[in-house]
């Protein structure tokens, strides 16, 4: 894809019928910023709920049917966050090079 045409960028939230949403830009358009502010949400949700379920383990009170929809809304977190890095990973750089050189390898001792 050329610099002219833009990438493509996995949205934070599913399409119709739960599938990916991709959009195609440079970056810097309304959607994009709709995107990177519902990351910026999800990933606020998913630390708070990880307080959340840390108070929770510690009470020694708490129910079943709690630790149920703690662990669902853990799973929906967990599936934002593996979204939101599906994305970012991608629009990362290419490396600037093809591998590792032979004095990398981890039998040379580097």
């Amino acid at each position: 894809m050329s610099a002219q045409t833009g990438t493509v960028r996995l949205l934070p939230w599913p399409g119709p019928e739960g599938n990916p949403c991709y959009l195609l830009g440079d970056g810097t358009g309304y959607v994009s910023r709709v995107a990177d502010n519902v990351e910026c949400v999800q990933l606020g949700m998913a630390d708070e709920l990880l307080d959340h379920a840390a108070d929770m383990l510690a009470d020694r009170k708490v129910t079943l049917a709690q630790l149920r929809f703690l662990t669902a809304r853990m799973a929906e977190a967990l599936r934002d966050v593996r979204r939101i890095a599906e994305s970012r990973g991608a629009r990362l750089p290419a490396p600037a090079y093809d591998g590792l050189d032979e004095s990398d390898g981890p039998e040379s001792g580097a």
